[in-house]
């Protein structure tokens, strides 16, 4: 580490102020910027932290029926708040990385930062969520751009997500034992007008919606209407824990799991 300052606002406006600053930075919960610090791939001179903004945080229900949640909102917070409202989606930040994670890392964060082995973007993504900042509302099909890019700008905040409720959903999650990520994990979402599937951990770009099993599965919603369905291993994540094609394989796995676990 060394040495940098450190900014706490009370509201988002004064958050947005110090993020103007030359080489500042926005502080959430820090669950990939401290070690990304420790291991000095970032040398921010102000971090400006973002966990004392309340109206950042807490889970609500809107008047037009979608669940919002506010961009400071830890996970174990949606675990337990959301599950009335979105059981799918509570179950998905129940299984976020360990207590002491669950306890830090925050909603906004892990959207912001888009790990392309993160959860919480796949249930984005296949709810079909809506990221507010504190400048503009951006569409989930328009937010995620690639491995750890996202349409935010420059001093952009997460200020709130917005879901539509589904029908019915469920995230298929394959661990990685040691560091509790995805392997590969499958978020689906059925709607009035048609199912939508979310894949991370397994594309380098990131996460993204498979399209083929979307329109399988708003035909019929049933495992067998997958039957024949696959992914080239071509663009997968090739590492130690497994090949493109194995991960390729495990997308299918984890979507037809997901779809028998809600029929």
């Amino acid at each position: 580490m060394y040495d940098f300052d450190v900014v706490k606002p009370a509201t988002v406006a004064e958050a947005v102020s110090a993020l103007g600053q030359d080489e500042a930075q926005p502080l959430s919960g820090g669950q990939t910027l401290i070690p990304t610090l420790k291991a000095r791939l970032a040398m921010p001179s102000v971090l400006v932290s973002l966990s004392g903004i309340e109206d950042m945080r807490g889970v609500r229900m809107g008047d037009d029926g979608r669940l919002c949640i506010g961009g400071g909102t830890v996970h174990a917070t949606v675990a337990k708040e959301a599950e009335a409202h979105y059981p799918g989606l509570a179950s998905l930040a129940a299984r976020i990385g360990d207590p002491a994670v669950r306890n830090r890392g925050t909603i906004g964060g892990s959207v912001a930062n888009n790990d392309p082995s993160a959860c919480y973007p796949a249930g984005v993504l296949a709810s079909g969520a809506t990221i507010v900042t504190n400048a503009r509302e951006i569409a989930a099909d328009d937010f995620f751009e690639g491995m750890f890019a996202t349409a935010l700008d420059e001093g952009e905040i997460i200020t709130e997500v917005r879901f539509p409720i589904p029908e019915k959903a469920h995230y298929e999650k394959f661990i990685q034992p040691a560091s509790r990520f995805p392997l590969v994990a499958v978020f689906v979402a059925k709607f009035a007008d048609g199912v939508r599937v979310a894949v991370t951990g397994a594309s380098e770009d990131g996460v993204f919606r498979w399209s083929d099993a979307e329109a399988a599965l708003s035909g019929s919603f049933a495992v067998d209407a997958l039957s024949g369905l696959s992914l080239p291993g071509d663009g997968m994540i090739s590492d130690l824990h497994g090949s493109g094609d194995y991960r390729a394989h495990l997308v299918a796995v984890m979507t037809k799991r997901a779809v028998a676990a809600l029929t």
